[in-house]
């Protein structure tokens, strides 16, 4: 993390700008199919005619977002007994189907979903 100088701010401010320093850890921003995260940042605040802008510098990593699949327990017992798998197969099928139960049983009788 770089850390700004104290004049700097003082001068941002003589130009009508109230900048202060944020003391991150990690920036994390999320967007509908992936995470952005910045570790090491620098992070600052600016006030400029009542408007606020942040300016984050750092390492800059990507990672796919996790997509959460609501699983419903009498889909995993009906799946269950339809298939005699087991309920770690099952909730597994359902996962990678996204919660749809005619595509989770095509997954675990071996159908081509």
């Amino acid at each position: 993390m770089v850390k700004i100088k104290q004049s700097d701010l003082k001068k941002l401010e003589k130009m009508g700008i109230k900048a202060e320093q944020i003391n991150a850890i990690r920036v994390i921003i999320e967007t509908e199919d992936k995470n952005i995260i910045i570790e090491n940042p620098t992070v600052t605040k600016a006030t400029v005619m009542g408007q606020e802008a942040i300016t984050v510098i750092g390492t800059i990593k990507e990672e796919p977002k996790q997509k959460t699949v609501e699983i419903r327990e009498e889909d995993v017992k009906f799946l269950m007994e339809q298939t005699g798998k087991s309920e770690q197969e099952v909730r597994e099928a359902l996962n990678k189907a996204n919660g749809d139960v005619a595509k989770a049983l095509m997954i675990l009788t071996g159908a081509n979903p």
